[in-house]
């Protein structure tokens, strides 16, 4: 089976040139794609003299707007992404490769607490993974990981659902959960990037708690409405409750939570049903 290895990049000159001479050496038949994500240094020079096959946006337009790039540009029957920063380690591919082998559709390489980039950002990445688990009913040991391996027919299937932004991980793992594909972690070890990230702290926090929400519905809509309307049902019950004790009268209020609490319920039923109609394919090979 032939492997397609996917870099996006921006502004990455510092670490692309080793980075490449690596996986050359390790990986001499794979064909590398590098996504030049409107580079302003010598990125796409230096991917183009390691014989990378180079791919420009005109414009930056986000890391899984680079990522969809070079899936679609692709022609193996393997993708692996990995970031070009080096913290995503070549050595590491033939060990995913080999849990992909077991029967896997996607393994992941699994960070450690000690290889996020800050304290704040690991206990973060700790929270969305303890979410994510919840909502797919398997331990998701790392939500946000860009170094990963996956079977191209599964992974082209969801590209449209995948957002332009740094969370496309998220809606890729979500959306195999769902499809009920199989995935597997691989305990990596990460070190500090080289250079400068990309990623803004607060807006692309902002940004990826609305995709987990986003996803959520997505994935499994009754998980959040219905705890949503239990909550306003709870609430309606014990005003009612109050009301009729202290007043003997059922008030407007009441009225209205109740009425709150069953159109929740309702729009949890048909975010349900759009649901199944979006994952309906999900056993049908991608063209």
């Amino acid at each position: 089976m032939k492997l397609s290895l996917i870099m996006p990049t921006r502004n990455e000159a510092a670490a692309l040139g080793p980075l490449l001479a690596e996986i050359r050496h390790l990986l001499p038949e794979a064909e590398v794609i590098v996504v030049d994500d409107g580079s302003t240094d010598a990125t796409a020079a230096i991917a183009a003299e390691h014989g990378a096959h180079v791919i420009n946006h005109p414009y930056p337009k986000g890391n899984g707007a680079a990522i969809k790039t070079g899936a679609r540009a692709a022609k193996g029957d393997i993708l692996v992404f990995m970031d070009a920063d080096g913290q995503h380690q070549p050595q590491d591919i033939p060990r995913l490769l080999a849990k992909l082998e077991e029967g896997y559709d996607m393994v992941v390489g699994a960070r450690g607490m000690k290889d996020h980039a800050g304290a704040h950002r690991g206990l973060a990445n700790a929270l969305f993974n303890r979410f994510a688990s919840w909502m797919v009913n398997h331990r998701v040991e790392d939500l946000t990981s860009g170094f990963r391996a996956v079977r191209a027919g599964h992974f082209r299937r969801y590209l449209y659902l995948l957002p332009n932004s740094f969370s496309y991980p998220t809606t890729c793992t979500m959306s195999f959960f769902r499809a009920g594909l199989g995935m597997a972690y691989v305990p990596v070890d990460m070190p500090p990037r080289i250079g400068k990230s990309h990623i803004r702290p607060f807006r692309d926090g902002i940004r990826f708690l609305l995709i987990i929400l986003k996803i959520g519905t997505l994935y499994s809509p009754m998980k959040l409405f219905l705890p949503v309307s239990g909550a306003f049902f709870a609430t309606a019950l014990g005003y009612y409750t109050y009301t009729y004790l202290m007043y003997h009268r059922f008030t407007n209020m009441s009225a209205l939570l109740f009425i709150t609490s069953v159109l929740v319920f309702l729009i949890g039923i048909v975010s349900e049903q759009i649901t199944m109609l979006i994952y309906k394919d999900s056993d049908q090979e991608s063209s």
